[in-house]
């Protein structure tokens, strides 16, 4: 057997494999022994068929499952002696006339495409500069998140005449054609010329305006017309009042404590105010902690600069998931998954240099800690704990065992983090909701 490695590229090349009879031949008669011992072939009994019958009807296939086999292990093996790091899979290269008779044929030559990365360098010291970012929770964000829960957890009421903030249930009506529609119009959702046409109405109250009077945003935002509706929304239109809908601002009080924390959690304004800023800071602590990884991640993904053999793996993409994907699929989706791959390569290695292991005591951990996340508002607290093993157990066993391998490869990517956190030039810097907005804008 011969193996000979041609480079074409930096990160690709070809592989080719040749092999002699020598090479399959005794594995070959072996299988062939094998087989004449339990074949059962008619006039003849069990075992007892001439080899040479057996071999005219098995050996091609033996050959060609042999061959294979042998194949298979020897490109394997042949990888894992390399220095490089191969990506995706060996693709077959084939013959343009196919021209493999496996009947006469002694000797075959076989080639294989593969794509690799010779290595994945990342220098961890103060030359690679990062951000930790925390989100300042103020007192007016604590004010505005009070004021929306006393929206939110108010008594609606249906009063007899309408005011600026209240929603209309009615029916809105084109007066030339046959446009019909109805809908829950916020009033405080128009402007403040037209808004005042449908404050002090009553039920069956008829509110006349023209459609030059509505802004396209509010056609859409307000009335919940589509785009083409819209489009054909002129002339004169009336709405006909058939309801009134107000929510009441809730008072700062032990019931309304209670529906938005759960009985007896607090028992106070102070103390309601100081839960608020507790849960909002651990709230946005964890979107500050995400933000602060993906952006790591960018700065570690430009220091190793690596060049992945794209033609190759767009390639194999298709192959790997023949009938599944188009080339268009894999055109658009490929960035993506460059970027994926390619932050994988840095965390695998950093992980490898530096000793960094994701334990199974992890993964229990950190997926206890998702369950809890997930039903932290539904007041389950104590049923839940009783029940967590079971919830981890069921979680992690599905999805065929891949939910257990995603988190375990994300419990590696959060301590590759903290650790790259502690050897870099890291600078933390504390900034408002409204900035952190901008940023993840950009």
């Amino acid at each position: 057997m011969e193996i000979t490695l041609d480079k074409h590229s930096a990160n690709q090349a070809s592989i080719k494999i040749t092999l002699n009879e020598a090479d399959y031949q005794p594995k070959v008669d072996a299988k062939l022994k094998d087989y004449a011992k339990k074949a059962v072939i008619k006039g003849f009994r069990p075992g007892k068929a001439p080899i040479s019958m057996v071999k005219g009807m098995y050996g091609v296939s033996i050959l060609v499952d042999e061959i294979n086999a042998i194949l298979g292990e020897s490109l394997n093996s042949y990888l894992k002696e390399q220095t490089f790091r191969i990506l995706g899979e060996p693709l077959p290269v084939e013959k343009e006339d196919n021209s493999i008779d496996w009947k006469t044929q002694k000797g075959f030559d076989f080639e294989y495409k593969i794509g690799f990365v010779d290595s994945v360098n990342v220098p961890l010291d103060s030359s690679t500069k990062g951000t930790k970012y925390t989100i300042k929770v103020d007192d007016k964000l604590i004010n505005e998140t009070i004021d929306n829960l006393k929206s939110q957890y108010g008594n609606s009421t249906n009063p007899e005449v309408s005011e600026a903030n209240d929603n209309i249930y009615g029916d809105l009506n084109a007066v030339e054609g046959e446009f019909s529609k109805t809908l829950s119009l916020p009033v405080a959702k128009l402007s403040k010329k037209l808004a005042a046409k449908f404050t002090g109405m009553e039920k069956e109250a008829v509110v006349e305006f023209d459609a030059k009077e509505v802004k396209n945003s509010e056609w859409s935002e307000a009335f919940g017309l589509t785009e083409a509706e819209t489009a054909e929304a002129k002339g004169a239109f009336t709405f006909t009042v058939k309801n009134i809908n107000r929510t009441e601002i809730a008072e700062l009080n032990q019931e309304f404590f209670d529906k938005i924390f759960g009985p007896d959690a607090v028992s106070s304004e102070e103390e309601f105010i100081a839960k608020v800023r507790k849960t909002l800071q651990a709230s946005y602590d964890r979107e500050s902690k995400v933000f602060t990884e993906e952006e790591l991640k960018k700065v570690l993904v430009e220091k190793a600069n690596l060049d992945l053999p794209d033609a190759f793996l767009k390639e194999w993409l298709i192959r790997a998931n023949e009938g599944k994907v188009s080339e268009a699929d894999v055109e658009n989706e490929y960035p993506i998954y460059a970027k994926q791959l390619t932050w994988s390569l840095i965390s695998n290695q950093i992980a490898k240099d530096n000793g960094i292991q994701a334990e199974h005591t992890d993964v229990i951990e950190k997926t206890k800690e998702m369950v809890r996340e997930q039903f932290a508002s539904s007041g389950l607290g104590s049923q839940l704990e009783a029940s967590m093993d079971m919830f981890v157990d069921n979680y992690l066993k599905g999805n065929e065992g891949q939910n257990y391998m995603n988190m375990m490869t994300s419990v590696q990517n959060e301590k590759v983090l903290a650790f790259v956190q502690e050897k870099i030039n890291l600078t933390e810097k504390e900034i408002s909701i409204d900035e952190f907005k901008e940023l993840l804008e950009k």
